[in-house]
């Protein structure tokens, strides 16, 4: 299947990410594995107890970057029915284990320095050998870092990053291994003890630092920073009342979340779907990697007219409504207005659905509301018309110039049209007025119109009048 244009830079940038993190991992896994070998032969060669646990942490990363490398792959896979989240935390997984191996390590090599210690220190043959490992060693920690580090800020990888960790403990218990052989080379026994020491202590800081930042991406901490970042950009959409809640937690790269806001109940169903679009895209603005739940709630706001109210409930329960009337009797409400329905219903049902809208209004505004109600019926299908023949509409037209000339606010009929329906003539015609006249002044004449033509020309169904500013006010805009 074909992937839609405005999706496919955003896949081939998650492909591309996804086999820089596997290509790294890949080469750790290597580094890690012949630098094991090498510092694991110039221990044995040496007798230096440093020497010796640098190449049991090295064996460690080793498993511990091949653990990497099947946990990216794993975490790249696409969210199924078992994880629809994805399968991003098999990578903290990952960086956790990695953890706990790292502060078993660290215990261990801390308890067989002190023993060497307390044992008068140990004896140490620095060789070319030991120091050229070590020398190598560093040199390709300091590569490995460099890298690691800038691929999994770039990618959001939590194993990455924890690899990373790793081989800059492995840089620091190298330095230090190569500062007790220094050591040792000029007669001081418990250098190399010393440096072991040191290598715990960084064998621990690492693993501390690598499990509190795992730990919270699996208790679902939220990123720093970034609740407050959207929650800034989101309150700022036009239309958005309040931000009610806002939930999020970290997957590996990904960043997953809830939120709800509120905004006015009288918004059209369009512009409600375009603030939940704006609000993904200011959060993806945030961080790119951002999937939000967006739950929109429709409020009752204090501003909201007594007109607005009764309009929001008739389209509630579809009811087609004109003619709104608002009084203020006193302390008391009463509203009349016009609804129409099928023509064809009969009058117990149609009076049924006044009713139960006259009680949703009342439900609305409150119990002692007066609510009136004038039935009309609607015309529920497409009338079959055609152009009245001249010898009929031509009269019509004469009627309508000869009305408006005599009413004085409208002038300038146009565009008259005479449509013959199987239930009668429909009028229809544009007429312009002063633009700087109120619309109740422009629908009263209208009005009057309507009522001496349809007096004239009985077989008249209906009078569709269409006013427009001058033409002098259209030239001036």
């Amino acid at each position: 299947m074909t992937m839609p244009p405005d999706h496919q830079p955003l896949h081939n940038a998650q492909t591309s990410d996804q086999a820089r993190k596997e290509h790294a991992a890949l080469f750790s896994i290597l580094a890690s594995a012949g630098i094991t070998l090498g510092k694991l032969i110039a221990g044995l060669l040496s007798g230096s107890l440093a020497l010796l646990s640098e190449a049991a942490h090295a064996l460690v990363d080793t498993g511990a970057t091949i653990v990497t490398y099947f946990a990216v792959r794993t975490a790249h896979k696409p969210a199924d029915a078992e994880h629809q989240y994805g399968h991003g935390k098999f990578e903290s997984l990952a960086a956790l284990a990695e953890m706990v191996v790292l502060f078993i390590l660290a215990t261990l090599v801390l308890v067989g320095a002190s023993r060497r210690i307390a044992q008068g220190g140990g004896h140490v043959e620095p060789t070319p050998l030991v120091f050229g490992v070590l020398i190598i060693s560093i040199l390709v920690d300091i590569n490995r870092v460099h890298s690691l580090r800038k691929i999994a800020m770039e990618t959001g990888s939590q194993a990455l990053a924890a690899d990373a960790i790793h081989f800059a403990s492995d840089l620091a218990g190298s330095v230090l291994v190569l500062l007790g052989l220094v050591a040792a080379l000029f007669g001081f026994k418990y250098g190399d003890a010393i440096a072991a020491i040191g290598i715990a202590l960084f064998i621990a800081i690492a693993g501390w630092r690598l499990g509190r930042r795992t730990i919270d991406t699996l208790l679902d901490t939220a990123p720093k920073g970034i609740r407050e970042r959207i929650s800034t950009l989101v309150a700022a959409i036009p239309g958005i009342v309040r931000i009610d809640q806002l939930r999020l937690r970290s997957d590996g790269a990904e960043i997953f979340g809830e939120i709800d806001v509120s905004v006015s109940r009288t918004l059209p169903l369009e512009r409600v779907m375009a603030i939940r679009e704006q609000i993904q895209t200011v959060a993806r603005q945030v961080d790119a990697n951002t999937h939000l739940t967006v739950t929109v709630i429709p409020r009752a706001l204090d501003n909201e007219t007594v007109l607005e109210r009764v309009m929001l409930t008739a389209v509630k329960r579809r009811l087609p409504v004109h003619h709104v009337t608002v009084q203020n009797l006193g302390e008391r409400l009463a509203i009349g207005l016009d609804i129409e329905v099928n023509g064809s219903m009969s009058l117990r049902t149609a009076h049924g659905l006044a009713s139960k809208f006259e009680a949703a209004i009342r439900d609305e505004l409150g119990a002692t509301v007066e609510v009136d109600t004038h039935i009309e019926p609607l015309e529920v299908v497409h009338l079959a018309g055609e152009n009245a023949p001249a010898a009929v509409a031509a009269p019509i037209a004469e009627t309508i110039a000869s009305l408006a000339a005599h009413i004085g606010t409208i002038r300038d009929m146009h565009d008259i049209r005479v449509r013959q329906t199987p239930t009668g003539l429909v009028v229809t015609y544009h007429c312009h007025a002063d633009p700087s006249l109120d619309i109740q002044s422009v629908h009263d004449a209208n009005d009057f119109l309507e009522r001496r033509i349809r007096g004239n020309y009985p077989d008249i169904i209906r009078v569709i009048g269409h006013a427009e500013p001058g033409e002098e006010a259209i030239l001036s805009n």
